[in-house]
């Protein structure tokens, strides 16, 4: 491979490695060797390269704690979530998610609030983009549908639209009600990120508040793909969460929550 394209041997061992970028020439030259000829798979795949040489958009915001992560969700081809006490970040509204930021960040600035919210609010885009669209299945516990954040419309607000995006084809949105007693997700929330590509290679991510985890092992990834094979088991079907969801809205119309 080396003599073919006239590099080094460890400039290959690096590329394969990933310890080095790899260039639009150098996928031009491989394509040519592997045989690709169609050309938008080429110039696809040139495209690539040239992005993958550039800072990701979210190195433009600074102090983002969860900067790791939010690179593997733009990459990411799926995701599942489970959240126990807010709507999960790329469901929220620009009202929600302000709410939430001012309020879980201890004396956050200005500058510290109005940047989280801009790349929150950037994420999201990765759901309704009709390029490389994220698939997203999310599985709520009904303590995010009544704890109210910022203010009774605010809130209301925000389950309208996530009622909204149940019309989605790609967004799965499931409630798990108080009714089913304990399940699986009492350990607390949790993400399970896969790539496009690898149908065995995923992330589980773990958010804490001042240092995050993330579990790479084949076997962590396995035990919390069925962990959350059964708390979507136990949740109501999309239909039946639509309604409930709906009924919690109406039901606090003169309670103001």
């Amino acid at each position: 491979m080396s003599e073919r394209l006239m590099v080094s041997q460890p400039k290959i061992s690096h590329l394969e490695n990933g310890r080095r970028a790899i260039s639009p020439r150098d996928v031009r030259e491989l394509c040519a060797i592997y045989g690709v000829t169609d050309p938008r798979v080429i110039d696809s795949l040139m495209e690539m390269a040239r992005e993958s040489g550039r800072p990701g958009w979210w190195n433009h915001y600074h102090d983002l704690p969860n900067s790791v992560y939010i690179g593997l969700e733009t990459d990411a081809a799926s995701l599942y979530t489970y959240t126990p006490l807010v709507i999960p970040d790329l469901l929220q509204t620009p009202a929600y998610a302000a709410a939430v930021i001012e309020e879980t960040i201890p004396l956050p600035t200005a500058e510290q609030a109005a940047a989280r919210l801009k790349a929150r609010l950037r994420r999201q885009h990765r759901i309704y983009t009709p390029v490389c669209p994220l698939r997203l299945w999310v599985v709520l516990d009904e303590t995010a549908l009544r704890r109210v954040v910022g203010s009774p419309d605010i809130m209301r607000e925000q389950l309208e639209h996530l009622n909204t995006l149940g019309d989605e084809p790609l967004i799965t949105v499931q409630v798990l009600p108080y009714t089913m007693g304990a399940h699986p997700g009492l350990s607390g929330q949790f993400s399970i990120l896969m790539f496009a590509g690898n149908a065995r290679a995923g992330v589980v991510y773990l958010e804490r508040f001042t240092s995050d985890l993330y579990l790479e092992k084949a076997s962590d990834v396995r035990g919390y793909g069925v962990l959350y094979d059964h708390l979507q088991a136990q949740a109501l079907d999309p239909d039946h969460t639509r309604r409930f969801i709906t009924d919690v809205i109406k039901s606090h119309i003169d309670t103001s929550f």
